[in-house]
């Protein structure tokens, strides 16, 4: 299978997962059973398949946040809400969201049913091992109606690829903050100011972060990636790409491209009903 089909299998079921991040479905559920904030809401609605873990965990299984960031909101969160109640908040939230940006047509459409049975028969290639985020997830009861095990699968699919991610950076040297600077630098993601404000990132440790990456070579003297920074961003990339091939490999390329087909379709559905703010849906 062609590295491109597994980035073009990413690309077209991611927003079908992260649309849970922005919709008000989920602080509205999980402020419900008592947590505070959509930033609790966060760390603790993806972190608690892991169970109620504590600060550094989330920090480092989350990776490009300000750990003293996540320490505003965990383990606090567990004192106001545990981890199942917050799981199954949460699987409210991805029913009423998707319910409200896709309609009940396709809820109920053929082509739904087909997206979860072939998401589904794809994490069975799915592994745990070095894999946390993954592995919570891995562990969860599946839901029964069609779109919510759709969506459990491609849950799986995104934090297993993204497990995987982190391996890459880790490997290649790059802390959090490092990793987030390297991303912004490539056009391809945040906007920088973006970034700092949503990932808790002061100016002085952006600017330190810079200057070390220009002291390894990654940066120029103008902070924009050399061809070493560029270079190392496109292993990444690849890198990424590998490891997160086995679910769509044992799918095969032909369902594979169904999968693509039916995602993209529903992932421009959901955003053409507001699902992401605007500095998401102009990238």
């Amino acid at each position: 299978m062609a590295s491109s089909l597994t980035r073009r299998a990413h690309n077209a079921t991611n927003s079908l997962h992260s649309l849970i991040y922005f919709a008000p479905e989920t602080e509205h559920y999980l402020t419900g059973v008592g947590l505070r904030g959509n930033r609790m809401c966060y760390f603790a609605g993806r972190a608690a398949p892991m169970g109620a873990v504590g600060k550094s965990v989330v920090a480092s299984t989350f990776y490009n946040f300000n750990p003293a960031l996540v320490a505003r909101s965990i383990p606090a969160a567990w004192e106001l809400a545990t981890p199942a109640t917050v799981i199954e908040a949460r699987l409210v939230a991805v029913d009423a969201a998707l319910t409200r940006l896709l309609g009940e047509d396709v809820i109920a459409s053929d082509d739904m049913r087909a997206l979860s049975v072939l998401a589904r028969e794809a994490t069975a290639a799915c592994t745990p091992e070095g894999r946390p985020l993954y592995a919570g997830n891995a562990d969860l009861d599946w839901p029964d109606a069609p779109h919510l095990v759709m969506w459990h699968a491609l849950t799986l699919l995104r934090e297993h690829r993204g497990d995987g991610h982190i391996c890459a950076l880790a490997c290649a040297g790059l802390s959090g903050i490092e990793a987030l600077v390297t991303h912004t630098k490539t056009g391809n993601g945040f906007l920088t100011e973006f970034a700092m404000s949503t990932r808790g990132w002061s100016q002085p440790e952006w600017d330190a972060a810079v200057a070390r990456l220009q002291a390894r070579g990654l940066l120029d003297a103008d902070s924009e990636l050399t061809d070493a920074g560029q270079a190392l961003r496109a292993q990444l990339e690849a890198d990424t790409d590998r490891m997160a091939e086995p679910p769509w490999q044992h799918l095969g390329d032909e369902r594979t491209e169904e999968v693509v087909r039916i995602a993209k379709a529903m992932s421009r559905a959901v955003a053409a009903a507001g699902a992401f703010p605007p500095v998401f849906a102009a990238r």
